[in-house]
């Protein structure tokens, strides 16, 4: 499901307009950015969890050349699944 698509579902969910639920999808992701940018967690009861990790700078290969190269330390995003996500898929 892309973005369009998922607009779309939401919009008929909802019983609102697509331009509205494009409003709502794009302050939930600029919201849910903003917080992890500044190191907050952000929990949705029932779906999950999304937060950043610290990720230390290691040692990689170049797969092509075998070459030996280094790979920047970086901040990552994680989502953790709640049970009730994970129930409704299985």
């Amino acid at each position: 499901m892309n973005k369009a698509q998922l607009i779309d579902a939401m919009a008929e969910n909802a019983g609102m307009s697509k331009t509205d639920a494009r409003k709502a999808l794009d302050a939930f992701i600029k919201s849910t950015s903003d917080a992890l940018k500044t190191g907050d967690r952000v929990a949705l009861v029932g779906f999950g969890s999304f937060s950043v990790s610290a990720r230390t700078a290691r040692t990689g290969r170049n797969p092509q050349t075998g070459k030996e190269i280094t790979i920047a330390a970086k901040k990552v995003v994680k989502f953790k699944p709640g049970t009730e996500l994970g129930d409704n898929v299985n």
